[in-house]
């Protein structure tokens, strides 16, 4: 968010898991949701704690057994797209991993959008996710298709709470919140980046005190 607020000439994107953006990184999720930053947020979804030994994160499923949940987990897991949809965030897409060519084709529609863009990557975790496999994945998803409306938003929540298929693909847009850089200007409305203005201490001073 700084960095594309200090420069908004920069394709910036923020890349982390599931556990990363949904669990210890959850608050900033969603403030980042609300404050609609010109950047594009990949999200690798494979339902588990992948770097730490397999424990169960915010995105696994209820039942699902692991070394920390031997008994299988009982919690109703996060739905970050329902909560993206919730929010109205600007655009709020899902893809797998195992499907480059279109997943590809999304990603290039979320760095032309203007505005915070979620794409939740469906992604195997083969050292310790032995349930949601490239073969389950390929079995419990479906692409929407035409006649899906991206920015009726009703819609796009009852997809978004699809939870015996997962629904892939451009789920919602929302073109009419205001861009986070272009509505805040840290010294004063100007054309020239943050990054390349000389900071006026005294100007500082002054709007410190407002």
């Amino acid at each position: 968010t700084a960095i594309k607020t200090a420069n908004p000439s920069l394709i910036v994107f923020a890349e982390g898991g599931d556990g990363d953006m949904y669990g210890e990184g959850g608050n900033h999720f969603i403030h980042t949701i609300r404050r609609n930053p010109d950047i594009v947020n990949l999200v690798h979804n494979n339902m588990v704690y992948g770097l730490t030994k397999g424990q169960s994160s915010p995105t696994t499923m209820r039942g699902q057994k692991t070394a920390l949940q031997p008994d299988g987990v009982y919690l109703e897991p996060f739905n970050p797209l329902a909560v993206a949809v919730s929010l109205k965030a600007s655009f709020v897409a899902r893809v797998f991993s195992g499907d480059i060519d279109k997943a590809k084709e999304i990603f290039k529609q979320a760095v032309k959008h203007k505005g915070y863009a979620l794409i939740d990557i469906l992604h195997p975790c083969v050292s310790f996710n032995k349930v949601n496999t490239p073969k389950w994945f390929k079995e419990n998803t479906y692409y929407l298709n035409e006649k899906h409306d991206p920015e009726n938003g009703v819609e796009a929540f009852q997809k978004a709470m699809e939870t015996e298929k997962l629904p892939l693909g451009i789920v919602y847009i929302n073109k009419k919140e205001a861009v986070l850089h272009q509505e805040y200007n840290v010294y004063e409305k100007s054309d020239v980046p943050l990054f390349k203005r000389a900071v006026d201490g005294n100007k500082l001073k002054k709007l410190l005190e407002k």
